[in-house]
């Protein structure tokens, strides 16, 4: 089994890589297509992250409704109640196993979440 690697980056990490019947997607942070910090709190983050992870995954033919797995790390876990109401709506049904930490995030952000998805290829 050869990987496959999908979207590019400025740092050296690919959005999302495919093994098999899996796609990992990198942990993605609340930037828009201009590469900007979202502005607004943690639910405004939060929904920008989920969809740069619905974006990775679709380079690599997979779903949100395939993620088994996500990690989440929050810059303040006083946030974790407005982070899981948009989460929720995200994954409404049948949730992916998930582990949340807070965390001193990498630039001045929120929140950043990883995937992993099973998706077999079609």
């Amino acid at each position: 089994m050869k990987k496959q690697v999908f979207g590019t980056s400025h740092v050296p990490l690919s959005p999302a890589v495919r093994a098999g019947d899996f796609v990992y997607v990198s942990g993605q942070v609340p930037v828009d297509a201009q590469g900007n910090v979202v502005p607004g709190g943690i639910k405004e983050q939060t929904r920008q992250v989920l969809e740069n992870v619905k974006a990775a995954l679709a380079l690599a033919g997979a779903t949100m409704d395939e993620v088994v797995k996500t990690t989440v790390w929050l810059d303040d876990a006083r946030d974790f109640g407005g982070f899981n109401q948009v989460y929720g709506t995200f994954f409404a049904k049948e949730p992916p196993a998930r582990t949340t930490a807070e965390s001193r995030l990498m630039i001045d952000i929120k929140v950043e979440i990883e995937a992993i998805a099973f998706s077999p290829k079609k």
